[in-house]
This record gives structure tokens, C-alpha cells and sequence, in this order.
């Protein structure tokens, strides 16, 4: 049954899990769109509409460890980055589609990086939402101590079992915390939005899926480490330029890792941009997909 926004949920078995997957549109040109931390396919709520009126079918999966995705496993090793992409690779199988644009958000978008950086499958388009190049990231947390302490999280998550305690305690109030204490124009994160992702973080092992991402970023980086070749991909970049977790400093230096970029800055926007400034974040991605790419 279709909600009110034209977006069903369907599931899709593949790659040893039962994937959660809205949808909206038809057709044979796919666009996949990844979800972050602590978010879930629900994020996407805004850009699939849109999406299936440009004549994509689009799908927005609960990726592994999170939402209504089973199962959940709970070693690290199983959300290391080289298995991360197999998901991916496997949904594109799925769809049969001829034509693939990825789209990510944070952790979706760091996996989008590595995904379209190593050609797993050949893509179309390329979009990224507030997340900087895997190779730059690593590049200032070893050298910039503004962006490591702004990236402090991504230590503590590191600890065996008080970060699944500290998340999810008093109803997953730090969940809730994440969305609205960061976001600058809180008026899409409403109780009820808040307590979509409370609820699907206290899913059964969901916040040990979710967090043991950053385990495997640091324990088992895999492809994270490159090598990284240029990204032959058209890329673009939509960036809300008052995301507290990321400075916008990490955009410096994309240019020599992507053939074709289009970076788009939105300013007074927190970190959560699509959910965030979703008419703003529309208007730029539906003209982006629209223009002719030579």
C-alpha cells in the first residue's frame, strides 16, 4: 500500500539478508539511496517522490545492522566496507535497472565514496550529502585536531558496550538528540519523526549493527584504506555548511579525486540536509539530474 507520499515498502532478499526497501517510481533507471548514522530508510522520505517524478525507481534500503533489515549480525568483521559494498552490488543486481545513480548521506555516502572510487558496478550518476571524500576524512583526522575533536563520537563508539548503552538509554535519548539538538531549522524532526528513529535504534540489535560500522572503519578499514582512484562518476556534492560533526574544510582537495564534480553549499543548514532543507536540497538535485551530461 502506498502512504501518502507515493512510497511503499517492499522486501528484497539478497546477499544472505532480507532487506527493507521503500520505494517509489518505475522503470529501468535505478536510484539507490543510502542512509547514515543513526538514521534509517525513513530519512529519504522527501527526495523519493521527487525521484519517481524524474522517472527513477527509487529505493531507499534499511542497510545492514539497521531498521527492519534481518538479520542484524553483531561481529564487527560483518560491517567492514568490502562487505558493506556487496550489499550494495547485490540490490543494483536485484533491480535489473540499466542505469544506477547512487545516492548517500553520511555513512551512505562514505560507502557511495568507496562503491563508485573501486567501480563495483557502473554508475550513471554520483551524489553525496555531507560527507567529505574517505581519503580526506582520514587525512584530517591524522593531522587536524579541529576535525578530531569534532569526530570524538567516532572514539568512544570504539568501547565494548556502554556506547549501545549510552544511545539507546531513557528511550534512545541521544538518538533523538543527534536529529534535533543539531539540526539549525528543527521544524521536520517532530516527536513523531524522533520517535521513528528511537524506535528503530531499540530494534533487537540494531544500535550494535549500527555502531560496529565505526568499529569496522577502524579495526577492519579495508577498501576505506585505498588505494583510491579518480572517480570517473559525475559527482555531486550538496553540503549544509553548518554541519557541527564535519567542517566544511573537507571539501578542499575533492576536486583532484573526481573527474566531473558539482559542489553545491547550503548555508545556515545542519548536517542532516535532506531531511533537513528538503525543498532546497530538491530543487538542486532535481535540476543536477536533469542536465545533459557530456
Amino acid at each position: 500500500m502506498k502512504d501518502a507520499m507515493g512510497i511503499t515498502t517492499r522486501r528484497i532478499a539478497v546477499n544472505g539478508f532480507d532487506f527493507a526497501v521503500d520505494q517509489a517510481g518505475q522503470g529501468d533507471r535505478l536510484a539507490l539511496c543510502l542512509h547514515g548514522f543513526p538514521e534509517s530508510r525513513f530519512s529519504w522520505r522527501y527526495q523519493l517522490p521527487l525521484l519517481a517524478q524524474m522517472g527513477y525507481r527509487a529505493w531507499a534500503p534499511d542497510l545492514r545492522g539497521y531498521g527492519e533489515t534481518e538479520p542484524k549480525p553483531r561481529d564487527v568483521v560483518s560491517y567492514c566496507i568490502d562487505r558493506l559494498m556487496e550489499d550494495v552490488a547485490a540490490l543494483i543486481d536485484a533491480s535489473g535497472a540499466r542505469e544506477v545513480t547512487l545516492i548517500g548521506h553520511d555513512w551512505g555516502a562514505g560507502l557511495a565514496w568507496t562503491f563508485a572510487a573501486n567501480r563495483v558496478r557502473p554508475l550513471e550518476r554520483l551524489v553525496i550529502m555531507n560527507v567529505p571524500h574517505p581519503a580526506i576524512m582520514s587525512d584530517h583526522l591524522r593531522r587536524s585536531w579541529a576535525q578530531l575533536k569534532k569526530s570524538w563520537y567516532m572514539v568512544f563508539f570504539q568501547l565494548p558496550g556502554l556506547p549501545e548503552w549510552v544511545t539507546t538509554v531513557r528511550d534512545a535519548r541521544a538518538v533523538r538528540q543527534a536529529f534535533h539538538g543539531m539540526a539549525v531549522d528543527k521544524t521536520n524532526f517532530t516527536p513523531d519523526v524522533l520517535d521513528r528513529y528511537a524506535a528503530d535504534a531499540q530494534r533487537p540489535g540494531a544500535i550494535t549493527g549500527m555502531i560496529n560500522w565505526y568499529r569496522a572503519a577502524m579495526r577492519r578499514p579495508g577498501r576505506l584504506a585505498g588505494p583510491w582512484p579518480v572517480i570517473e562518476t559525475p559527482t555531486l556534492i550538496v553540503w549544509g555548511e553548518a554541519d557541527a560533526a564535519l567542517g566544511i574544510e573537507l571539501l578542499e582537495g575533492t576536486e583532484d579525486r573526481v573527474r566531473d564534480l558539482t559542489i553545491r553549499r547550503l548555508p545556515g543548514v545542519s548536517h542532516w540536509v535532506q531531511q533537513e532543507a528538503p525543498q532546497a536540497v530538491n530543487a538542486i538535485l532535481g535540476e543536477w539530474l536533469a542536465a545533459p551530461r557530456v
